[in-house]
C-alpha cells in the first residue's frame, strides 16, 4: 500500500471528504464515456451510484468505529452489490433486431458501485486503479474490438425486406459470392403496418470480401428496405 494513504485510513473529516470527493470524481469518469456514447445511464447517474455506496461503508464504518455496534460491516455493503443488479437490469433492452444493448453501461454501473465500496472503506489505490482500467477498457479496448470485429469472418445481419422474391434473390447472390449462408431466423417486422418481412442471417464471409462490402451488396439489392449489422 502507499504511504501518502495511511494517515487517511481512519474515519475523520479530512478522510470522509476526500473519500467521497474520489467517488465523485472516479464515478463521472467512468460516466463521461457513457454520456459520450449516448448511453441511458451516463455522467449524473454514475457519480450518484459511487458517491452512494462510499457512503454505504463509511456509515457501516461509523457504526462500528464511533457507535460501538458490533456488527459486520460488510453487510450493507453486499446489499448495495445486490441493488445495483436491479437498477443495471433496467439500462438492458432487448430490440426488435434481437440485438441486446445496455450490458456494458450495467457492467460500469456495477463497476462504480465497487469502486465507491473500495474509497468508502479507505481502498484508495484500488478504487483509482480500477477507475483507470475502466476507461482503458471502455476507450481503448473498444477502438480494438472494432478493429477485431471488422475482420471477424461470421456476421449476422438483420434484414427487412418487400417479398419472399427478394430474399431469394439476396440467397442466389450470396451463392454467387461464395458467402455461406450458417442460420436464417424469419419473421414479421414488429410495430409495422405494412407486409414487410424481416430476417435474421448469420454469414461466413470468404477471404476476399469484407463486412462492408456485404452490406453495400445487401443494402443496393432491389426490395432490401434496411439492413444493418447484429
Amino acid at each position: 500500500m502507499l504511504a501518502i494513504f495511511d494517515n487517511l485510513r481512519d474515519v475523520s473529516f479530512f478522510s470522509v471528504a476526500l473519500r467521497l470527493f474520489l467517488a465523485v470524481l472516479c464515478g463521472g469518469l467512468i460516466g463521461i464515456e457513457r454520456t459520450y456514447k449516448r448511453r441511458p445511464a451516463g455522467f449524473r447517474t454514475h457519480i450518484l451510484i459511487c458517491m452512494g455506496a462510499a457512503v454505504t461503508t463509511l456509515t457501516s464504518q461509523y457504526m462500528v468505529l464511533n457507535l460501538h455496534y458490533y456488527t459486520d460491516m460488510g453487510r450493507i455493503g453486499a446489499q448495495v452489490v445486490a441493488g445495483i443488479g436491479f437498477i443495471g437490469a433496467g439500462t438492458i433492452i432487448v430490440t426488435r433486431q434481437n440485438r441486446v444493448k445496455g450490458l456494458t453501461t450495467a457492467a460500469g454501473m456495477w463497476a462504480s458501485a465497487i469502486i465507491g465500496l473500495a474509497f468508502g472503506v479507505g481502498f484508495y489505490e484500488g478504487g483509482i486503479v480500477v477507475t483507470v482500467l475502466i476507461l482503458l477498457a471502455e476507450i481503448w479496448l473498444s477502438r480494438m474490438e472494432h478493429r477485431i470485429l471488422s475482420h471477424v469472418p461470421e456476421i449476422n445481419l438483420y434484414i427487412e425486406y418487400r417479398d419472399q422474391i427478394c430474399l431469394k434473390d439476396l440467397l442466389r447472390m450470396f451463392r454467387f459470392r461464395q458467402v455461406k449462408l450458417l442460420d436464417i431466423e424469419i419473421t414479421r417486422a414488429k410495430g409495422n403496418d405494412t407486409l414487410n418481412a424481416c430476417a435474421i442471417l448469420t454469414l461466413r464471409l470468404n477471404k476476399n470480401c469484407t463486412v462492408e462490402e456485404v452490406l453495400e451488396w445487401v443494402r443496393t439489392a432491389k426490395g432490401v428496405l434496411t439492413v444493418e449489422e447484429l
